[in-house]
């Protein structure tokens, strides 16, 4: 069975026992106790804790995986993957463990057509009902059942005596067995029908529920016969693209180091292109570090290989192709994932080359040091720096006989956890917080009216206080703000890159000021405080936004839409949205693209929107399925997660996207649209920002204000101010060049009379040390002949001069001193030190530079001293 038409099958059978078919959970939830999503019953927590819909009781899903505690093993079991789908069927307090079992005997055995003698099955120790099941019911003989400890039958794991307190329970796991393959467990049937509250102590729930996994590259290998996961249909194309790209004869290296290498460099490109596709990018830290960590150790492997170029990105289409049955969209986004990670390959492969070189020079020093062991630090630091992992090291390191300090490894790593790991503790999978309270009583949230009014009539049903349900809140001064919770509201919650409203909430004898809003739990938060009187849950309000402000962020909003329709008319439909920010009259929009966009474009795509906002066309928005819209062709945001109905906005007839924002009537309310900026956020990853309305028309009339001020200082039309001021900058740069090249005026000039008239003695001598402004060296050598011409017998002479930040010195003597054995050369060695250098000449004339001009003074003493001890004083 090819793996596709096996999650179809899945999908259909547990839709047909009443199952609610649901779409995958993005990778990346807005879950902070998870990095990634790692199994499908993530996106129902709040069902299991009986805080979702009553009415939603069954579901069944494939989700998109990622973990990570097993990254080292990838490729090198046939089972271990960093992405995989997750097939599971889900009961919310309605079906229990026979349903579970019934359904999963059937959809094995009658749907798969499974040979019952393929099948094993292990229970919890004591878990006597589901053995009676498989065994009385289903039939299954007992030497094919298993009694299994906490450890192994448990969820989670040993939760019984080692904890976490909280939801918990037993599970039945199913293995198949083939031909020439090692045994492999295809399903796992998840009983939570405990309440952990001390070791030992598992109180029954009052409301079972049931999570079940059957992780499909498994099924589809053990359904195809093969050996690994990297074997199936879905995944052979990427291994024998990979295997190609490197050069390699995948079928000869399969079972050496190099398979090892192209099966994990394959799971890498899948789990690559998944991620980027939703916009996780390669960063330092969170999901970021894990994708340019993956991306890292499979570009180390090709180069491991041989391989000095980029190899990776080729293998993006290979992945889109092979699953685009299951993810078509995928096909959309692969120039902007081949670009991006192009870009993070060449930079590595950059850094590569000197970790290498730093690996080797660890190596080094730690021999000639006499150890034979690296230190931690420096094996975390190749990692963390350098992107090689530290079981490369540690191999490296053992062909030259040293080993790596793995604790000090791991003691560096734990100041890095916060970065490369999530929480993953599973008390916190069901932690509750004060909103799941309120959830328990209005299990809808908060109505929202925003849409078509900015007042509204509500009651006040929850107050939080310092994170705390209260009943009431008094005006006070000062204090962190506090939280009002209204049934409905035409408060907008800051989400989609929109940010929230601002306004006031009055009752009967209290006013609020809303200083923000947020949306949480489907509940409205307004945020601010109580400028008047007493709030009190329960209490009948008059909610009203600030009608201008919101307007302008109407306006701004909508003219997105307007931008990304011109982005793709003029840059291509790679140029896909990867974040936005919203506010009054201003926006910014970021959107993938490999280069700048350049005057020229920028114009032109500031021309359409303007061109289509002159349309006055209208702005109409219809709540429709997520999968309707898709047909139509509505854009959504890549890696954000999208209810089954959606809003899907339109503007005239060039623009249809999936939107909550508030927008306009009509795009002729924008006013006028104007780039203020365009700069790149990310490798690959360019940001717009942009004004409306009268933020627009203002910096329009400033920029007016600035150039008739221009206009009137150089005396010359506004057209001509340009021209006019590449004229004068033109002038500027002539005068400037001419001043350089200018000597001083001679009035300005030292002369020869003017330095032996400063003369001093030394014995018999006569000695001119001074400093010359305004000279260079040629000009001192000539002043020295001149002083020479002026006395013929017994002159010493030092001069120096400063220009641009460095010093001069010339020195000289007259012959009848040099014959009596002084050195012009050997003075200004015991001179140029002060000032920073060096020199030396012939014993009459002699030339030496320094860099520190503050130390001229120091200097002219230094040389006095010595001329008095050469001359005598």
């Amino acid at each position: 069975m090819k793996t596709d038409d096996l999650r179809e099958a899945y999908l259909e059978f547990f839709a047909s026992k009443g199952c609610v078919r649901k779409p995958s959970d993005v990778l990346a939830p807005n879950d902070p106790t998870v990095l990634f999503t790692p199994a499908g019953m993530n996106q129902f927590k709040r069902e299991f804790m009986g805080l979702g819909d009553p009415g939603f009781k069954r579901a069944t899903t494939c989700q998109k995986c990622i973990r990570t505690g097993d990254i080292e093993n990838v490729g090198k079991t046939p089972r271990h993957m960093t992405f995989f789908e997750m097939l599971g069927n889900f009961s919310f307090g309605d079906y229990f463990k026979r349903e579970a079992i019934h359904w999963a005997w059937e959809f094995l055995v009658d749907t798969l057509k499974i040979d019952p003698k393929r099948l094993t099955f292990t229970v919890y120790l004591d878990d006597d009902e589901a053995f009676d099941i498989w065994h009385k019911e289903i039939g299954v003989p007992t030497d094919r059942i298993t009694r299994m400890g906490e450890d192994d039958n448990f969820w989670p794991a040993g939760a019984p005596t080692q904890g976490p307190n909280g939801v918990c329970g037993p599970c039945s796991e199913i293995f198949y067995h083939g031909d020439g393959i090692e045994e492999v467990e295809i399903w796992n049937l998840v009983f939570t029908q405990y309440n952990r509250v001390g070791p030992g102590q598992l109180e029954p729930l009052p409301n079972k529920n049931i999570d079940t996994g059957m992780g499909l590259e498994r099924a589809a290998a053990a359904l195809q016969g093969v050996r690994s996961n990297f074997e199936i249909d879905v995944f052979a194309p990427i291994v024998d693209a990979a295997a190609d790209v490197l050069g390699v004869d995948y079928a000869q290296a399969r079972d050496t180091l190099d398979g090892v290498r192209i099966r994990r460099a394959s799971d890498h490109a899948r789990a690559i292109t998944f991620c980027l596709h939703e916009n996780i990018r390669p960063g330092p830290e969170k999901q970021g570090y894990v994708v340019r960590r993956l991306l890292r150790r499979a570009v180390l492997d090709a180069y491991q290989m041989g391989r000095r170029e980029p190899f990776l990105y080729t293998l993006a289409p290979v992945v889109a192709e092979s699953m685009r049955r299951g993810y078509p969209e995928l096909v959309d986004s692969v120039p902007r994932v081949q670009h991006i990670i192009r870009d993070e390959e060449e930079r590595f492969l950059r850094n590569l080359e000197n970790g290498m070189r730093l690996l080797n020079d660890t190596f080094r020093k730690t021999k000639a040091a006499g150890s034979d062991v690296i230190a931690g630090a420096a094996a975390f630091d190749l990692l963390s720096t350098y992107g090689i992992p530290v079981e490369v090291t540690e191999s490296l390191a053992a062909d030259q006989n040293l080993r790596v300090d793995m604790p000090g490894v791991e003691a560096a790593r734990t100041k890095f956890s916060a970065v490369s790991r999530g929480t993953t503790e599973a008390a916190d999978v069901f932690a509750t917080g004060p909103l799941d309270t309120l959830k328990e009583a209005y299990h809808k949230g908060s109505e929202f009216l925003g849409y078509t009014s900015t007042e509204a009539p509500a009651t006040v049903i929850g107050i939080l206080e310092q994170g705390q349900l209260a009943q009431s809140a008094e005006a006070s001064q000062g204090g962190p703000p506090i939280v009002l919770v209204l049934d409905r509201t035409p408060f907008y919650g800051e989400s989609g890159g929109q940010v929230g409203d601002v306004g006031t909430i009055r009752g009967d004898g209290f006013a609020f000021h809303v200083e923000d809003t947020k949306k949480d739990n489907d509940f409205f938060l307004h945020l601010g405080r109580v400028v008047e009187g007493k709030v009190a849950v329960g209490g009948h309000v008059t909610a009203t936004v600030d009608v201008d402000r919101r307007q302008a962020i109407r306006r701004a909003h909508s003219a997105t839409h307007l931008l990304h329709y011109a982005l793709h008319k003029h840059l291509g439909k790679h140029a896909q949205q990867a974040g936005s920010k919203v506010e009054p009259d201003r926006l910014r929009f970021d959107f993938a693209n490999p280069e700048a966009v350049g005057k020229e474009r920028l114009e032109a795509i500031e021309k359409t929107v303007n061109a289509l906002v002159m349309t006055g066309s209208a702005v109409s928005w219809t709540l429709m399925p997520i999968a309707e819209a898709k047909t139509l062709g509505a854009m959504a945001l890549f890696g954000e997660k999208y209810p089954e109905i959606v809003r899907v906005v339109q503007m005239g007839d060039f623009s249809r996207e999936l939107c909550g924002g508030t927008h306009l009537d009509n795009v002729g309310q924008v006013g006028f649209f104007k780039v203020v900026g365009e700069e790149s956020v990310a490798a690959g990853t360019r940001r717009i920002t942009a004004l409306t309305g009268q933020a627009a028309l203002d910096l329009v009339r400033q920029e007016e204000d600035v150039l008739a001020q221009l206009s009137a200082t150089l005396r010359v039309p506004a057209s001509q101010v340009p021209d006019r001021v590449a004229a004068l900058l033109d002038e500027i740069k002539t005068l400037k060049k001419q001043a350089s090249q200018r000597k001083p005026d001679a009035g300005d000039k030292t002369s020869a009379d003017d330095l032996l008239a400063a003369a001093r003695s030394a014995g018999d001598a006569t000695v001119v040390i001074a400093a010359v402004e305004n000279a260079t060296a040629d000009e001192l050598r000539v002043l020295i002949d001149g002083l020479r011409r002026k006395r013929e017998n017994g002159l010493a002479v030092l001069l120096m001069t400063a220009a641009e930040g460095k010093v001069q010195l010339v020195a000289g003597f007259s012959r009848d001193l040099v014959d009596k054995g002084q050195h012009a050369g050997n003075w200004l060695k015991k001179v140029a030190p002060v000032v920073g250098g060096g020199g030396g000449g012939r014993p009459e004339l002699a030339q030496a530079g320094g860099k520190n001009p503050d130390q001229i003074p120091a200097a002219l003493e230094q040389a006095w001293i010595v001329i008095q001890e050469n001359l005598g004083g």
